[in-house]
């Protein structure tokens, strides 16, 4: 498993869905849900934007090491590009 999975289970410890993520492509999936907030009702789901500046909060307000935030934040910011599609 490699370092950024288990930062990103750090930051979710209580999460089900975290703890059982073993790849990257896994984490993306896992990323891809969260900024769409799908696991939301639709009426009070949060934007992608919105989704993102949590998450990124989140990162930098924990204490992994800086170079993991970094990875973390970019990964992040490369799946919304994927979901924030105009």
């Amino acid at each position: 498993m490699t370092e950024i999975i288990q930062a990103y289970q750090t930051l979710f410890p209580f999460r089900q869905s975290a703890t059982t993520i073993t790849s990257i492509e896994q984490l993306e999936q896992r990323i891809h849900i969260e900024l769409l907030d799908e696991l939301t009702h639709p009426r009070v789901r949060k934007t992608p934007s919105d989704k993102l500046q949590i998450a990124v909060d989140r990162i930098e307000n924990s204490d992994i090491s800086d170079i993991l935030k970094v990875q973390l934040i970019h990964l992040y910011k490369t799946v919304f590009e994927s979901v924030n599609t105009f």
